[in-house]
């Protein structure tokens, strides 16, 4: 079991992908909680299936999978459905994430989740890494990478809470406006020294 487990978190287009990957080249095992929630809803899981009989079977594509664009514009554009969703993956997700961190096998683990603030998840690990950036970034980021429209860029961002927030509870920062990897790449190295550093002291 990881002696030290590292919350990751930060807004949508805040580059956790890259950081993460950094981390696991150097034998750090990644948690990721929309990893996790993307397996709860695979192919004939129970939470798909009552997805598809809350919000119907439009919500699936012709394959069975879930159509996750579709059940994204309407849980950001109803708080009520958000909720309902909110309440049928969060216990699953969080009971995954204790399971996991539990099993990590390297010196520290990285728990990554967006909402680790927004879905009480603080108390599952020892040290939080924010990773942040200013909104014109997360907005244009998010816009490219999933073809998705300013209005619904800022609606999941105000769903998520807000960078003075995650910078209040951060011990650690990574500034990732105008990084370049080579920059990056060496703030983790740093990072894990940090880590490594901390794991004897336990």
């Amino acid at each position: 079991m990881s002696e030290l487990i590292i919350g990751l978190t930060g807004g949508i287009g805040s580059g956790k992908s890259t950081i993460t990957h950094y981390f696991q080249e150097l034998g750090i095992e990644i948690i990721d909680a929309d990893i996790i929630a993307r397996e709860m809803v695979a192919l004939n899981s129970p939470a798909l299936k009552a997805i598809a009989q809350h919000f119907g079977d439009n919500y699936l594509q012709v394959d069975g999978q879930l159509n996750r664009r579709l059940l994204r514009s309407r849980i950001f554009a109803n708080e009520a459905d958000k909720c309902w969703l909110n309440k049928l993956l969060h216990p699953l997700i969080r009971t995954s994430l204790i399971n996991k961190t539990a099993a990590a096998k390297s010196s520290y683990c990285i728990l990554v989740a967006p909402l680790l603030i927004e879905n009480n998840l603080l108390a599952l690990v020892n040290r939080i890494l924010v990773l942040d950036v200013s909104e014109a970034t997360q907005v244009a980021r998010t816009m490219l990478r999933d073809n998705s429209s300013v209005a619904e860029v800022k609606a999941i961002l105000a769903s998520q809470t807000n960078r003075a927030k995650r910078l209040a509870v951060a011990d650690d920062v990574i500034k990732n406006d105008d990084v370049s990897l080579t920059e990056i790449k060496k703030i983790v190295l740093s990072l894990d020294k940090k880590y490594l550093a901390l794991t004897t002291m336990l």
